[in-house]
């Protein structure tokens, strides 16, 4: 029985991207239910909405916030930038709804915007900025006993009329010390992988590169890692008692201990759950790990996400990837000699690219060769050190809920919109349907690896062909729209680390085990 008399409700919003749209499954809200676990063991009474299912329309989603009637209201979504405009449209309408409601709104894009969301979204009371775990719990219970909220490290809120940013929480030191609250859902309605069980989870927080366009780095600001065995224990509890059968891995850099990884992977193995996993890595950790590469596959591993970003050296060294195209090549070689499917993800826009430049891609991903690509869209965030870089280019996509890497945001001078989107289904269908693509669709490796190359490739033609004729009846780029820093505003690069460190023993410890 729950002690606490607020009653709070987390809301999962809809989501305008076109890949959560396709698949027709649906992935649980980490975020969010990372959130609800430990306000449930501070004593308050948590649900949870996840509007993703339908999806359902706004006024649905208002009902049902108004049949719960809960004292607080929390939104975030791991798509922070384009799902804003949903969760200010959601928040309005429960303001108009419920008037003594209370919201509290988090995750990357209100971090780093804080001011301009409480400047000009009267409907939202505070922000968590950073990690939401211990933040949100202690922004609950000041609320609650109504004492100084400037005490709560972390938030930002409104404060005699001005808006207020109390000073950056301490990092989470122990990521065990804060548990997914994985009862407030239902995972019989979420699957993925082909109508799988599925879970989404975090092994590790943040990564050490300095690639000057993520948007995830400063976030979480360090490096850090779960406890390996206490970690495999909890996905093979979710197999036995839930019947989970796929991992998806959110992590940026899983793989960025060697010792860690490999605790973990011997750990989940000596569980003897069947499970299948998916993530993403740097090729630099797989050419590393060529010895473990046989626990990997052990393990359940199936398929990693390769951030290869583009072929160009200069470019490289521009935005800091760290990583050289021998690299690349060399691990997408080692996973599929071990029987783990490789996805390439390659960003177009980085720079003033040509036709020549497309060709040149084209050329080098068939090249790599990697069993499956990602083609997306550079989309430069505010509070990158990307951002300031790119600030003078022309802006062709003013609607943020298509701020998602799969739609143009700025203009290429020397091509038109229409000719970078055709290079970039031309492309993909060209790596895609080539023969070697085609062969391991029906003589892969094994037949697990058959299962994931199958599946994905039935998902990419439907999301292909539903991106072409969106451009065609419903993506008007602009001709002559404004510049990235007239649109945003000011760059916020300056204030990427979104985390205070804490004690620097702890720093130092982290630094031993990557």
């Amino acid at each position: 029985m729950n002690s606490n008399p607020y009653k709070i409700l987390l809301v999962n919003p809809p989501h305008t991207a076109i890949g959560s749209r396709i698949p027709k499954e649906q992935l649980p809200p980490l975020g969010l239910l990372s959130v609800g676990g430990p306000l449930l063991d501070a004593g308050f009474n948590v649900e949870l909405l996840d509007a993703e299912f339908g999806p359902l329309p706004l006024a649905a989603i208002t009902g049902q916030i108004k049949a719960v009637q809960p004292d607080l209201l929390l939104m975030g979504h791991s798509g922070s930038t384009s799902a804003h405009e949903t969760i200010m449209q959601i928040a309005a309408l429960a303001k108009a709804a419920l008037p003594a409601i209370q919201i509290i709104y988090g995750g990357v894009f209100p971090t780093y915007h804080w001011q301009d969301v409480l400047d000009g979204n009267p409907q939202i009371d505070y922000i968590v900025r950073g990690e939401g775990e211990r933040t949100t719990v202690l922004l609950v219970q000041a609320l609650l006993a109504k004492t100084d909220l400037e005490t709560v490290k972390g938030i930002a809120f409104r404060k005699a009329g001005k808006t207020v940013a109390t000073p950056p929480a301490e990092m989470l030191k122990d990521l065990d010390a804060f548990r997914v609250g994985w009862e407030l859902i239902d995972h019989s309605r979420y699957s993925y992988w082909g109508h799988r069980r599925a879970v989404v989870v975090q092994f590790s927080r943040g990564c050490p590169y300095l690639c000057s366009y993520c948007g995830q780095r400063g976030f979480w600001t360090q490096w850090r890692h779960r406890d390996p065995v206490k970690f495999a224990k909890e996905l093979a509890r979710l197999h036995r008692e839930q019947g989970v059968q796929l991992i998806n891995f959110a992590d940026e850099l899983p793989t960025g201990s060697k010792k860690a990884w490999r605790t973990f992977l011997e750990a989940l193995i000596a569980e003897d759950v069947n499970l299948t996993l998916v993530g993403s890595t740097r090729a630099g950790d797989i050419v590393r790990d060529a010895d473990i590469l046989h626990l990997y596959k052990k393990a359940g591993v199936i398929r990693f996400l390769l951030g290869i970003e583009g072929y160009d050296a200069e470019t490289l060294q521009t935005i800091k990837k760290g990583t050289t195209i021998t690299e690349d090549k060399e691990a997408i070689r080692l996973l599929r000699q071990h029987g783990i499917i490789s996805m390439a993800t390659y960003v177009i826009g980085f720079e003033e690219e040509t036709d020549r430049n497309y060709w040149r891609s084209l050329q080098f991903l068939l090249a790599y060769d990697p069993d499956q690509i990602q083609l997306v869209y550079v989309t430069p965030h505010r509070w990158t050190p990307y951002f300031p870089t790119v600030a003078n280019r022309k802006v062709i996509q003013t609607d943020t809920r298509k701020w998602d890497y799969k739609h143009q945001v700025l203009a290429t001078t020397q091509v038109p919109a229409w000719r970078v989107f055709l290079w970039a289904k031309t492309i993909e269908l060209v790596m895609q349907a080539r023969p070697k693509a085609i062969l391991r669709l029906f003589f892969g490796y094994d037949a697990e690896f058959r299962h994931a190359m199958r599946w994905y490739t039935r998902m990419g033609r439907r999301v292909w062909l539903h991106e072409i004729k969106a451009f065609l009846c419903r993506i008007k780029p602009l001709a002559d729209g404004p510049t990235l820093e007239e649109f945003w505003g000011t760059s916020l690069h300056k204030q990427e680390q979104a985390l205070a460190k804490g004690h620097k023993k702890v720093a130092a410890q982290t630094n031993i085990s990557l």
